[in-house]
């Protein structure tokens, strides 16, 4: 008999900033409904000096060894399109920070925003050789652009931390999946830049033809009907991309995406999402995550998930949610590491991007700003330094 491997816990964090899209739109003259409703976004998480995504990665995985311990992780799996070294994965940061076995694994995974798909499909892949393992998979990204661009308004920040196992709590991860790659040069960021390059009208029209290849794929291989999943989950650089992704799979199927229809399949997966902004390889699960702690019970049922990296790389995969899940969920942890943020203005917001670390390896010490439980606190010797806060 096989054993169900899935998604034992899942945690989030995101950052200790928030800021209104009525600010950018006070600051560039724009109607605020340009965001609020033709992009689906109402704020973005701002981080603070002290916070990077190796802190929000530790924050969101301290909640899942607080509940379950290390016993059994002998890998982390680290999915990043922000990453801070070109050579040592962020991951064997956060195994120090949390504690984790040094007889463990450590990598750091890329492929634009659907890193974190990839590395959720490896965990799944290492518990099933050795059912006794457990594998920490954490997607954490701060998506960033350049000032005045129209990227700057789906800007954001979040990590997702999962625990992935044997007879898992929440989720079994299906076998069916759809994949698609095609060569695409809609979003990209070379070594020498520190923000991505966009093309964003290729990148919507990339997205909407890795969904329908994806799918085809999918359904190709046996998987199945789209009448029979109870919610759908899409990677969401902006919430409206969503509701654009689902009306092209209603649409290849021959059922109309009417409003009411995107609504029912969608709101829920978009509540988190909306607020805190685009965070790339963790995007899909933070609307994961929204729609578990936003929706009627789902024991037993079946969601999608489509995953999309730029460049392109696509999957779409399901998930069948264990009976008593809800037990398990994290609801109002994660509801209040949203609201907590503390709002700024467009000045505190830009004073915040004029703020730099070092490239020259000149020595800084980073005052404590946020309240995480971990901190960025110096830049020393080319290297960052982190902390528990307890540590300060």
């Amino acid at each position: 008999m096989t054993v169900p491997i899935g998604i034992h816990d899942i945690a989030l964090a995101t950052g200790h900033y928030a800021m209104d899209l009525a600010e950018l739109a006070r600051h560039n003259g724009a109607d605020v409904n340009k965001y609020y409703i033709g992009l689906g976004q109402t704020s973005q998480t701002v981080p603070a000096p002290d916070e990077d995504i190796v802190t929000l990665a530790a924050a969101a995985a301290k909640q899942i060894v607080a509940r379950h311990g290390v016993e059994g992780i002998r890998t982390i799996l680290f999915a990043t399109e922000s990453g801070i070294d070109q050579s040592k994965s962020a991951a064997v940061y956060v195994q120090d920070l949390i504690g984790l076995p040094a007889a463990s694994r450590a990598v750091e995974l890329k492929q634009a925003c659907y890193g974190g798909t990839s590395a959720l499909q490896l965990a799944v892949g290492i518990v099933a050789r050795d059912p006794e393992q457990r594998v920490l998979v954490i997607a954490s990204d701060i998506a960033k652009y350049d000032l005045d661009s129209g990227g700057e308004s789906t800007q954001g920040g979040a990590a997702v931390a999962m625990l992935v196992a044997a007879n898992p709590n929440l989720a079994v991860v299906d076998e069916t999946v759809g994949l698609y790659t095609a060569n695409v040069q809609d979003f990209w960021r070379p070594n020498y830049r520190s923000t991505p390059l966009v093309d964003g009208k290729l990148s919507v029209s990339a997205y909407l033809e890795a969904v329908e290849q994806a799918w085809k794929d999918y359904e190709g291989r046996g998987g199945r009907g789209v009448s029979e999943f109870a919610g759908f989950c899409y990677h969401q650089p902006f919430t409206k991309m969503a509701h654009k992704a689902h009306t092209r799979l209603l649409e290849l199927k021959g059922i109309e995406a009417t409003a009411a229809r995107l609504h029912a399949d969608l709101s829920p997966t978009t509540i988190y999402n909306r607020a805190i902004g685009n965070s790339y390889t963790a995007s899909l699960f933070v609307g994961f995550t929204s729609l578990l702690d936003h929706s009627d019970d789902l024991d037993g049922r079946s969601v999608a998930l489509f995953s999309y990296g730029s460049g392109c790389v696509a999957e779409l995969f399901s998930v069948t949610m264990v009976p008593g899940y809800r037990a398990h969920l994290r609801t109002a942890d994660n509801r209040a590491a949203i609201a907590r943020r503390e709002p700024i203005s467009y000045e505190k917001y830009r004073a915040l991007r004029d703020f730099t670390l070092p490239e020259d390896g000149s020595e800084l010490v980073v005052s404590a700003r946020s309240r995480s439980p971990f901190r960025l606190t110096a830049i020393s010797g080319h290297s960052r330094i982190y902390a528990a806060a307890h540590a300060q």
